[in-house]
């Protein structure tokens, strides 16, 4: 039998379920798509996370991991059950939680009697409440614990925290829930749901207004001539500043930090508080992408119409292939809407996924992507950028501009192959 049921195999669901067998526990992953499970269950995973798909086949190796279609074989005979299904977001800054009510259906007749269901997925204050009402079982306890997982580095996120936190009426669940994590060595919070349902949103909301703070800053370097790195260590020494998430760039996006922050403005509001702080931090991130845009305009002449721009970098970060809320993808929309050319590389996309315009030509090589480009822009920071040759790209491009939002590039050995170099806060 196993120990934990995980309901969702996506992001979050994978992770935890192939970190909880890496960990010792017998581990039953349960989701609706065939195809998928079909696929994990022959050690095959469908995203880009450094150690997961190891992991996953260890687990299965090990027998302390399984896949199934079927939620009672999944859920019957497991003492705590994770749901962590997608909530995404919908059109008018609200959270979808129709899955996580789906993924509640399915389940409820077959959980154990005095099993503990544990909300995973980031979900709006009280819901916690909600599934409980919803479950119609005042046997099952319902605990929140969010997940602090960064892509990219998940894995290491999960295995390593630096808090594991535990929302529970019930002493008895939470202690429970915190047994699954006894191998992990971190602090752990047990509070009531509605606390961990918003330490969740309120670590990723102070988390993109110190990256629209930085990127604010750095605009001030640019126009005032100071150099936007020395100025982050300056101030990083500070230890109530610190150097994380201080890095400028073209903007923040991903699958997290956009919904969850317009989920708590929401939520903010709905409680009777204006949260324009929040706003700001928002509104700073979307001016971001037009100031990238108009680094690029200005590169080539002013007029952007007819111009080929030669794009490295389509997902939101590097180390994964999530596209969601790319800040490339707001770049890229920006420049076709001013009648640009968009030539793009990524190691993850080899061709026009969702959310990639259908116009732009994905290639299969960075350099290949320059020719006859009136500009490259660098938007994702993957390694394989950092190594190319200046030189290489000299003999590709039309016009020598570079403009690297993610300051990753080596200045002055692209300038001194003349090329017109543009950073961030540089």
């Amino acid at each position: 039998m196993s120990e934990i049921a995980i309901v969702g195999t996506g992001y979050v669901g994978l992770t935890a379920g192939a970190c909880f067998a890496h960990l010792g526990h017998r581990v039953s992953c349960y989701d609706i798509d065939e195809s998928k499970i079909s696929k994990l269950s022959n050690g095959e995973i469908p995203i880009v996370e450094e150690g997961l798909e190891a992991l996953v086949k260890e687990g299965l190796q090990s027998n302390k991991l399984s896949f199934s279609t079927d939620p009672q074989k999944t859920v019957s005979e497991c003492e705590v059950v994770f749901l962590c299904v997608q909530t995404p977001q919908l059109p008018d800054g609200t959270t979808d939680t129709s899955m996580i009510d789906s993924a509640v259906s399915q389940i409820a007749e077959f959980l154990p009697e005095n099993s503990v269901l544990v909300n995973k997925s980031t979900v709006p204050v009280g819901s916690a409440k909600k599934v409980f009402e919803n479950l119609k079982r005042s046997d099952v306890e319902v605990v929140s614990n969010p997940e602090f997982l960064r892509e990219g580095t998940a894995v290491n996120d999960f295995l390593n925290p630096e808090r594991i936190i535990i929302g529970s009426e019930n002493e008895n669940a939470a202690q429970i829930v915190a047994e699954m994590y006894k191998k992990i060595e971190a602090p752990v919070l047990i509070t009531d749901p509605i606390s961990a349902e918003t330490i969740k949103y309120s670590a990723n909301a102070f988390l993109v207004t110190k990256l629209s703070f930085i990127n604010s800053i750095a605009a001030v370097c640019e126009g005032v001539g100071a150099n936007i790195d020395d100025v982050i260590e300056g101030i990083s020494y500070d230890s109530r500043i610190g150097d994380k998430y201080m890095k400028p760039g073209p903007g923040w996006g991903g699958s997290c930090f956009p919904k969850d922050t317009k989920s708590l403005i929401h939520m903010a509001g709905k409680a009777g508080y204006d949260f324009r702080f929040l706003d700001t931090a928002v509104a700073v991130n979307e001016e971001q992408f037009d100031r990238v845009v108009s680094k690029i305009r200005e590169a080539v002449g002013g007029n952007l119409n007819e111009k080929t721009i030669a794009i490295w970098g389509l997902t939101f970060k590097a180390g994964t292939d999530d596209l969601r809320d790319s800040p490339s993808i707001a770049v890229i929309n920006r420049l076709l809407s001013e009648g640009a050319k968009v030539k793009a590389h990524d190691p993850t996309v080899s061709d026009n996924k969702e959310g990639i315009p259908p116009q732009v030509l994905i290639v299969d090589d960075p350099i290949v992507a320059c020719d006859d480009a009136n500009a490259v822009v660098l938007l994702t920071d993957w390694d394989e950028y950092k190594s190319i040759e200046p030189n290489e790209v000299l003999k590709r491009i039309s016009d020598p501009n570079l403009i690297d939002t993610r300051n990753v590039l080596d200045v002055k050995e692209w300038k001194n192959l003349g090329f017109a170099y543009q950073g961030t806060g540089r």
